[in-house]
């Protein structure tokens, strides 16, 4: 049996533009049928977000986190020419024009491909995330999971 390359992202960042990059690189490389896993940490979890609100019980801080970030893949700004909003619309709308695939659609066409999207536990832990506010058929676990699959992985992004 032939083993499988490895590829790794960490996605830190909570800008669309950042986020789309990362699933274009991991398409890419399940594609070429790489064993590929995403750590979202920080703002990354934002793309794993629901679009709808979750009722969930929260403390006042976590509750002002959750109001404050976005709420999904659709819903985040850009790293750079945000314009208040105006950004990710244009963006969207090139795309489109493009035939490009959108980012809600990036992340399904990951999962169809079994690259394994995890969710940090420790950050979920600070920000006050839980998992009913979460995106369905993800992982869940700390960097000791994800340094092991980056200890294999002949490619390691940190993005």
């Amino acid at each position: 049996m032939e083993n499988k390359e490895k590829s790794t992202i960490v996605l830190f960042s909570g800008e669309m533009d950042k986020a789309i990059a990362a699933f274009i690189i991991a398409n890419g490389a399940a594609a070429y049928d790489h064993e590929v896993t995403i750590f979202f940490t920080f703002w990354g979890l934002n793309a794993l977000r629901k679009d709808a609100p979750v009722k969930v019980k929260k403390g006042w801080l976590e509750s002002i986190f959750a109001k404050m970030m976005p709420r999904g893949a659709d819903k985040m700004g850009l790293s750079k020419m945000n314009f208040g909003g105006l950004g990710p619309k244009m963006i969207k709308h090139v795309m489109k024009k493009h035939n490009a695939l959108s980012l809600p659609q990036l992340i399904e066409l990951a999962q169809e491909q079994g690259v394994k999207l995890v969710a940090c536990t420790m950050t979920m832990d600070l920000l006050g995330l839980q998992k009913e506010e979460l995106i369905d058929n993800i992982e869940y676990a700390g960097v000791a999971a994800y340094l092991g699959d980056a200890a294999d992985a002949k490619v390691n992004l940190f993005i």
